[in-house]
């Protein structure tokens, strides 16, 4: 008796269907074993974030000069924006207002476009971080 195709192919599905039945998969346990120290060190990681300390990006300032003044804008910034985190940085002689902490240059132009109605004179630097 000759097997046609359709024999061949019912054969297949069946010794497939068998084996199938008599396999049985793997089981496995995973123990994970974390420090305590990682919820203390995503904090801390969450601070320099916010402080524009990690990033290699850009930002917007919007003013360089005495600290009373700085301290002024920047209050002033907060009034009006709360989406990205204000920062005054010290580099001699003058104090810089720093806005946000953006990872590309698109991102940053976007801020700029809406924080320049309130404040006109804002750029987007590179901040060198070492």
């Amino acid at each position: 008796m000759k097997l046609t195709s359709n024999h061949r192919t019912l054969f297949c599905v069946v010794i497939t269907f068998v084996f199938a039945c008599f396999s049985y998969g793997q089981n496995a346990s995973v123990t994970v074993n974390a420090s305590e120290k990682i919820p203390e060190i995503l904090t801390l990681k969450k601070k320099l974030e916010t402080e524009n300390k990690l990033s290699d990006g850009y930002t917007i300032q919007l003013y360089y000069g005495e600290l009373k003044e700085a301290t002024k804008i920047m209050k002033e910034y907060q009034k009006f924006f709360d989406s990205w985190p204000a920062s005054i940085k010290y580099e001699t002689p003058n104090y810089k207002v720093w806005v946000g902490n953006f990872n590309s240059r698109l991102e940053a132009d976007r801020a700029r476009i809406e924080i320049k109605n309130k404040f006109p004179s804002a750029f987007i630097l590179k901040p060198d971080r070492t």
